[in-house]
């Protein structure tokens, strides 16, 4: 593959696309419903619905740690996306089954419900961390191409996290709760369009510059391992677990995924800062990953709102009656997919176009987290003063969602970036780990701080302070994430001294 040839890329880009946009529309479908289906389905409370969906979210973040690693020691990265696909699927259609028998018999469609949930969250740890890894194998290395690629890939993402809602949202959210059913069967019949994907073209033309097929089982792979009985039983076995735990945490039992997060972060900062081999510098640069990791927790346990809090708003209090359709609450899930199609090349270009005045990494952060924060305050001047039950314009939640469009920008893939510059080579993954686990902590806190929505003769406090509408929910984020950003620009010079050589 010349790099001269500037203007063509691979097909196996366009089979990973394909691949990713599937999924993408799978997940992101089905989570715009989720939500929706346990409070007026299930009939779960608003509460316990929220710590639900934090402890799913959570585990979906956490599960690519266990898929990776068994992709690179054991099945390869082909086989472990095809296994993770058909997991999801069959998760779908055990959530299609739950919505179809809630209604005669809830004890069955409760172990439906989260058996179907554990499937997806198994079969996303597979998934998800096998396929970014094979784009960038597609060329040779100082390829001009990668970065072009990756932004073709990111589209890919996007057009399926854009569509997915759009889509499960118009045949499951009706105002009938029995046809939720039908958001989960679109998005297993998309879960299998992937899986297809994968089956019919990645071994011809997902290859690197000298032609060899990638992604396959590694040569160093015991045997033993290389048994259909082997991968059975260890995706049944991680599928009983994910259950569990999911299980166990939103019931209130002894098993709290808090605790389990927590004791991730510090093993792998334990395991890494007391590495003798590491010089004082590159544990100066792991400070920071850890550092910019925590400021991460903060912006995405108030960005994902959007499947949770923000969904509740979007279905009560938010006006949608366009005169000739009533837009379903479950369609604004796809705004911040829209919103990075269409701002992403205006930041790229903005970056560039600063030059020598380009900010740090950090400070790029703190902006992120700052225009957060400007978001929350914008939807919280569209409620404030309004009485329960009125309904306020649509406007309110696309502007929020710009914002928030535009503070993911400014974080998500510069931290991602930071990481990836900044990891010493021989704990590359599992300092990468961090970030994803960071990510895991803020979903778990995003559905505890849901439990907080305010609802007609629940009292509700955080910290002591009550929050009795919906500007004092709103505030709440404005005052969490605006605080840390204030911290992490008072703290980017000193992050920025750190990160240097």
């Amino acid at each position: 593959m010349s790099t001269s040839n500037a203007a063509s890329h691979p097909k196996g880009l366009y089979v990973l696309f394909a691949t990713e946009m599937w999924e993408r529309f799978n997940y992101y479908g089905m989570r715009a419903i989720l939500i929706l289906f346990m409070t007026k389905a299930l009939l779960f409370s608003k509460e316990f619905s929220s710590q639900l969906y934090g402890g799913y979210t959570s585990l979906v973040y956490l599960t690519p740690l266990i898929g990776g690693y068994f992709a690179d020691r054991f099945w390869g990265n082909q086989r472990s996306i095809i296994l993770g696909g058909l997991v999801m699927a069959i998760g779908e259609f055990i959530l299609f089954f739950c919505g179809s028998t809630y209604a005669t018999d809830s004890g069955l469609s409760s172990i439906l419900f989260f058996t179907g949930l554990g499937f997806m969250i198994t079969g996303n740890g597979f998934f998800k961390p096998n396929i970014s890894a094979l784009v960038g194998q597609l060329y040779p290395k100082g390829d001009g191409r990668i970065d072009a690629a990756y932004t073709i890939f990111y589209m890919g993402i996007n057009v399926g996290a854009a569509i997915g809602p759009f889509v499960c949202g118009f045949v499951g959210d009706t105002g009938n709760p029995a046809d939720f059913k039908w958001a989960f069967l679109a998005g297993g019949i998309g879960m299998l369009f992937s899986v297809l994907i994968q089956l019919l073209y990645h071994r011809k033309h997902v290859v690197d510059p000298a032609n060899i097929t990638l992604g396959l089982i590694p040569a160093a792979a015991p045997r033993w391992s290389r048994h259909p009985l082997v991968g059975l039983v260890v995706m049944m076995g991680l599928i009983g677990i994910a259950t569990a735990l999911l299980y166990l945490d939103s019931s209130g039992g002894k098993v709290n995924l808090f605790y389990l997060l927590v004791a991730c972060i510090l093993i792998i900062g334990t395991i890494v800062f007391s590495d003798k081999t590491l010089s004082r510098l590159e544990k100066s640069k792991v400070a920071v990953i850890f550092a910019v990791s925590f400021f991460v927790i903060f912006f995405w346990s108030a960005y994902e709102q959007a499947g949770a809090s923000l969904t509740f708003f979007a279905d009560e209090q938010t006006n949608r009656d366009l005169g000739f359709y009533v837009v379903p609450a479950s369609f604004f899930a796809s705004l911040n997919a829209i919103f990075i199609v269409a701002f992403a090349p205006i930041f790229a270009w903005f970056w560039v176009r600063l030059g020598k005045n380009d900010p740090s990494s950090p400070t790029k952060m703190a902006w992120g987290l700052l225009l957060l924060a400007l978001g929350y305050l914008w939807i919280a001047f569209g409620v404030k003063g309004v009485q329960p039950g009125i309904k306020v314009s649509m406007v309110w939640l696309v502007g929020m969602y710009a914002l928030h469009t535009a503070g993911e920008l400014c974080l998500s893939p510069i931290g991602l970036s930071l990481v990836n510059k900044l990891a010493p080579l021989k704990f590359a993954s599992l300092l990468m780990a961090v970030w994803f686990t960071a990510n895991a902590f803020a979903n778990y806190l995003a559905g505890s701080l849901s439990k907080l929505y305010p609802e007609a003769g629940k009292a509700k406090h955080i910290l002591g302070v009550p929050i009795t509408d919906n500007y004092d929910f709103f505030m709440m984020f404005v005052i969490m994430s605006g605080i840390a950003a204030f911290i992490l620009f008072f703290l980017s010079r000193k992050l920025q001294s750190l990160m240097k050589d």
